[in-house]
């Protein structure tokens, strides 16, 4: 299919053909009929792309903040991949569209195959053939409502939050400052709940179109003289009830305008994009309010409610994202609002460079500008990937790995480990976003990209499959790929539960392929060594496993309970490494969690104390407390008068009753390479997975139980 994006590093507008994307739980596949370019906000999007990076950070100190914030923790280097990355990921155009239901999911139960239905959100709704799109970023078109107007929805959600925002009593006089496409839809919005409206613009063209064609009471054109007498006839010399500001600036001065025109105790609703520098003496006299208006609703920015379909209550919450998207087709369909005559252009998608040469290069008065799409057009979801002219030959002895999943942790861990091991290329790639997978099949030399991973499963050139999809995905997946007779190395957890645990290892254990999980550590040059070291201890040996991580941002997928939490997302690794070392099934184990509340937001710190069947013990603490200027992983092992040190994998020391040998490495080493090596060469050879089926499902046993007696507060014996 076809997408618009952009490079926002060189501004460059450009349509890439992708894979389409998959139908997924909660969500409705739309093949989009219309799309809706804001000239304002996208126009500032591709401005904003093309400057240098000492003007981005101008524009944008929030993001210099993150910048130095990055560097304090994780170091100028990483900050500045970080930074690259950002500035290398395209961006996907488009947020308001309309469009049919290809097919819908059973959770997104209000929806079916045929609806006609206008579209929300940034990277959902994008200027593309076909897209994914959450069940409430989704409403139904009423029958009258043509595509063209329904693809208006996003824009004019976005117009009519900022009036709810202001509170408006039947009567009440409100002021639009800046009159471009949400002013205009704003001000029609206004006169169809009867308000009288008065529009202020820095061009009398906005003005003169808003007077005929929205049909606002009063228009007046800044930098024309002062508004006062004009707004004192409009409103009997009271002044505004509200003001909302829609326009865009880089100054304050719609501010002080709405600010100038209001009346006493009047409300001020920010919508556009402009410095705040509140006048504090003006507001104090006034004592008027200031009202910020957060995109189209309730909801908005809230993954439950957005990606999850989770909706507020109406009794509580009475106009959310997808009622005021509902609210305004309601209104097209009683014909009391019409944005028929905002359509400036039409261009087909094969045209979306030049719709945004002429969003950068307006002529004459440009409002909305629509993209069309063919009627009729083929769901496509694997391409080929053209072989380069000067791509080296496939050698046939290679192991050809179909990775799936294209998450921060497959980027910026597996792909450059991969890389490095020889006698591996990789062949397939797969991600439900298309241009991701393209991109990274195209620099690694893929044969293919994919948003259906079942393509990779079936292909019989697949020799190992790598999975590293959301935790909830995995045991699902993991069956299908050992059901295929694929080798498989799944990123942990294999599973989120002992039900799905035993599905997952009874397909391994009936299936031609191999099964390995990402227990990394144990590969790792100093695991290696610490079990030369006490493997044939003369005593039980005592371990203690420290790992200070950071807080994930707030709406982290990981934070979500469907997806198992950290501790068994990640504290599984750690009961892993325990059991390695120790070379022992678990006895017993007790684990403690810190509660929420006394500013502790999620349930991420905890401690795990282990005992093994041969007597040795381990104590887990992981802890998001801290900061990253301490190492993250820092391990002690003590047996048989010796003593290991492990400093978060780069330097080591054992410790013996005569001397100190040091284990210190140039680069870090978390066993990731050579675990992708064992696997591939254990393929080569015939033989079995570098980890025992029993020892993973051992693993998981043990972190299950621990986040039992995390919950229950018992120590929990295993059999």
């Amino acid at each position: 299919m076809r997408q618009v994006f952009q490079n926002p590093k060189s501004g460059k507008t450009r349509i890439e053909e992708i894979p389409a994307p998959m139908a997924k739980s909660g969500g409705i596949l739309v093949k989009n009929r219309f799309s809706v370019i804001s000239v304002g906000t996208e126009r500032g999007i591709i401005e904003l792309s093309k400057k240098g990076l000492l003007q981005k950070a101008k524009e944008r100190p929030d993001y210099v903040q993150k910048f130095f914030m990055l560097i304090k923790t994780k170091g100028l280097a990483a900050a500045w991949r970080v930074a690259q990355s950002k500035l290398a990921t395209d961006i996907e155009l488009g947020y308001s569209t309309s469009g049919d239901v290809i097919t819908a999911s059973a959770q997104a139960e209000e929806f079916k195959a045929g609806d006609r239905v206008a579209c929300a959100g940034q990277n959902y709704a994008s200027h593309a053939e076909f897209i994914l799109v959450p069940k409430n970023l989704a409403v139904k078109i009423p029958d009258g409502v043509s595509y063209e107007e329904a693809s208006f929805v996003t824009l004019a959600s976005i117009a009519m939050q900022g009036i709810r925002q202001a509170g408006l009593s039947p009567g009440e006089k409100v002021g639009v400052v800046g009159l471009g496409l949400l002013g205009q839809i704003a001000t029609r919005l206004l006169k169809a709940y009867g308000h009288p409206v008065m529009g202020f613009d820095i061009n009398e063209a906005q003005i003169k179109f808003a007077v005929k064609k929205s049909g606002i009471d009063k228009g007046f054109v800044l930098g024309k003289g002062d508004p006062s007498n004009a707004v004192a006839s409009f409103t009997e010399g009271r002044g505004l009830d509200a003001v909302l500001v829609y326009a865009s600036a880089k100054t304050d001065a719609p501010l002080k305008i709405a600010v100038q025109v209001s009346r006493d105790r009047g409300r001020v609703v920010q919508i556009g994009n402009i410095q705040t520098n509140v006048p504090w003496r003006d507001f104090y006299a006034k004592e008027m309010s200031y009202i910020s208006s957060r995109s189209y609703g309730p909801g908005r920015y809230d993954r439950s409610y957005e990606e999850e379909g989770n909706d507020y209550p109406i009794g509580q919450v009475r106009w959310t994202e997808k009622r005021n998207m509902e609210e305004f087709l309601r209104l097209l369909s009683v014909r009391k609002v019409s944005v028929a005559d905002l359509i400036s252009r039409r261009f087909d998608i094969a045209e979306a460079e030049k719709a945004y040469e002429l969003v950068s290069n307006p002529q004459g008065l440009i409002h909305g500008i629509l993209l069309s799409y063919p009627a009729e057009s083929k769901i496509v979801r694997t391409i080929t990937i053209p072989k380069k002219d000067d791509a080296p030959a496939v050698s046939k002895d290679a192991i050809n790995i179909g990775l799936i999943g294209l998450g921060s942790f497959a980027n910026s861990t597996i792909l450059p480990h991969l890389k490095e091991v020889k006698g591996a290329r990789l062949s397939a790639v797969c991600h439900s976003k298309g241009l991701p997978a393209k991109t990274v099949a195209e620099k690694y030399g893929a044969d293919y990209a994919t948003s259906d991973y079942r393509e990779i499963l079936k292909d019989k050139n697949i020799d190992l499959v790598i999975c590293a999809t959301r935790h909830s995905s995995h045991a699902k997946i993991a069956v299908e790929a050992l059901e295929a007779g694929k080798n498989l190395y799944m990123e942990k957890p294999l599973a989120l539960n002992e039900e799905e645990l035993v599905r997952v290892i009874n397909a391994a254990k009936k299936s031609k392929g191999r099964l390995i999980t990402g227990f990394n550590r144990r590969f790792s040059t100093h695991f290696i060594e610490a079990k030369k070291e006490f493997e044939n201890s003369a005593t039980p040996i005592q371990i203690v496993y420290r790992v200070n991580v950071g807080p994930l941002e707030s709406n982290n997928w990981n934070y979500d309970l469907k997806e198992g939490g950290r501790l068994l997302g990640e504290g599984i690794h750690f009961v892993h490494a325990l059991q390695y070392l120790t070379g022992s099934k678990v006895k017993r184990l007790s684990a403690l969690i810190m509660p929420k509340g006394n500013a502790i937001a999620h349930e991420e710190n905890f401690s795990l104390s282990v005992e093994y069947q041969n007597g040795s013990v381990g104590t887990v603490a992981y802890s998001a407390l801290g900061n990253f200027r301490l190492p993250k992983e820092y391990i002690e092992i003590y047996g048989d008068g010796k003593i290991m040190i492990i400093d978060n994998f780069k330097s080591g020391r054992v410790i013996g009753p005569q001397k100190t040998r040091k284990i210190n490495l140039a680069h870090q080493d978390k066993g990731y390479t050579r675990e992708i090596e064992m696997m591939v060469r254990a393929i080569k050879e015939g033989k079995p997975s570098p980890i025992p089926l029993e020892e993973l499902y051992e693993s998981h046993i043990a972190a299950f139980k621990a986040l039992e007696s995390a919950k229950t507060g018992e120590t929990l014996e295993l059999g």
